[in-house]
């Protein structure tokens, strides 16, 4: 799609739902291959590979922040229908992501039992954790392959083939996984090779695919320049410092959560079961804005990246309400999905019903965000995250628990969302990210 001309609201709507649908699947692949060793191999294996997941999650997440860099730049190339960039560009994150990817699943496969220990895991679980992570670990390379090719296609237009790419990775791992587990007697290890068989796939079908598109964009990649290399660190080392942040600050409010007891646990970890599947919409518009903002900026169109950020923000507002009043009417048949429990289930629809007031707002984040990214600006979204977490959601949640208990959890998240969201609009209104140049040749703001 060619964001620069046409309609924006349906050109939105068609490019936000594959994107949709691929996050679901993403989560999805978990929540499957969790199901058949929970099955399979009983509540020990179960909490071996939720441990090792998490940990997989958190050491990978700046590798993964740096391919979100893809989307802007590429993007903005396209806009500007520079093709010997894209390739040079092309060039120099493949070059950047497969170093990085190479030492940190080497460095992780090595690792992996220190990782476990140094986070407390309990000795009944660590051997089979191991197992699992380093799997994990070896895959690393097939995770973000796929991940990179499928935003490089976003940020051309296309949100439709990364969706098969992950199509294909999360049928494989669910078929594969029974038969490595129980079939071949493999246990835990089983489960974790499904998944990276899955996403090795799914790297080897995005590679056939970029080489048999027919466009004018080949893609061949050349080797990159100082400025090059410069530019895709200076945009994605912010952005895997963000991914980072975000884990980090989500550790912190699970501690809290932590300190109030089993019941509030179990109903916390069931309320953000949903809160990950909730928030998928808003997530894909904000990705969707993130793409079509940056490429009418490389082609310096201002107005239209204006106009754009008024339609996602009307469209967030729009199916968060809705989603908020579904939560609102539905809270306990959903949460007793996961738990039975009276005491944890009463805790858990509480603070869906509590945070379901607030989801707009944290919408609008995405949103305003996602279109400050789309123009380079990836420094600056990382302190809006760091004000976010740090500086709102983390204090505000501590504080309001410790005079409420543990209904302020919810509300202190809540509120959090509601100033931080008042914060990227004010930067979004007067910040200076209008004025930031990715491409030497790009136009002004006031030349669009």
């Amino acid at each position: 799609m060619d964001f620069t001309q046409g309609a924006i609201p349906p050109k939105l709507v068609r490019f936000s739902l594959p994107i949709l649908l691929a996050n679901l699947l993403q989560a999805s692949m978990q929540l499957v291959n969790g199901l058949w060793v929970g099955n399979l191999l009983g509540s020990e294996a179960f909490a071996a590979v939720t441990v090792a997941t998490t940990l997989l999650a958190m050491v990978l997440a700046f590798v993964l922040g740096i391919n979100n860099a893809t989307l802007t730049i590429f993007a903005q190339l396209r806009g500007a229908g520079d093709d010997p960039g894209m390739d040079r560009f092309l060039g120099g994150f493949t070059l950047v992501l497969l170093v990085l990817s190479l030492m940190v699943g080497g460095a992780g496969f090595v690792l992996a039992g220190p990782l476990l220990v140094l986070l407390d895991t309990p000795p009944a679980i660590l051997a089979e954790a191991r197992s699992y992570l380093q799997v994990g670990f070896a895959g690393t390379l097939f995770l973000v392959g796929y991940n990179f090719v499928g935003t490089l296609l976003r940020a051309f237009g296309d949100s439709r083939t990364p969706l098969y790419f992950v199509l294909l990775a999360t049928a494989l791992a669910a078929v594969l996984a029974p038969a490595l587990i129980a079939g071949l007697g493999m246990g835990v290890a089983g489960a974790s090779y499904a998944v990276v068989l899955g996403q090795a796939a799914a790297f080897l079908y995005s590679l056939w695919y970029l080489a048999r598109r027919s466009s004018p964009y080949r893609l061949r990649p050349r080797p990159s320049g100082v400025a090059e290399l410069r530019t895709i660190l200076e945009l994605g080392v912010p952005s895997g410092v963000q991914m980072v942040v975000i884990y980090a600050g989500m550790t912190v409010i699970l501690s809290l959560v932590n300190s109030f007891g089993p019941d509030v646990v179990a109903g916390f970890g069931a309320a953000q079961r949903l809160d990950s599947i909730i928030l998928l919409p808003a997530v894909a518009l904000g990705t969707a804005v993130n793409a079509m903002a940056a490429q009418n900026i490389g082609a310096g169109q201002w107005p239209r990246v204006g106009r754009i950020s008024r339609t996602g923000v009307w469209h967030n507002l729009a199916v968060m309400a809705a989603i908020a009043a579904v939560l609102l009417a539905w809270a306990e048949p959903l949460v007793r999905l996961f738990i039975r429990d009276e005491g944890s289930v009463a805790f858990g629809v509480s603070y869906l019903r509590t945070i379901a007031v607030f989801y707009p707002f944290i919408g609008l984040n995405f949103i305003l965000n996602g279109v400050v990214r789309g123009s380079g600006a990836m420094f600056q979204v990382l302190v809006l995250n760091i004000i976010s977490l740090w500086i709102l959601r983390v204090p505000l949640a501590y504080w309001l628990a410790s005079h409420l208990g543990e209904r302020g959890i919810a509300l202190g998240i809540g509120i959090s969302f509601v100033v931080s969201s008042a914060v990227s609009a004010a930067y979004y209104r007067w910040g200076g990210w209008r004025e930031r140049r990715l491409l030497r040749d790009a136009p002004a703001a006031g030349a669009g």
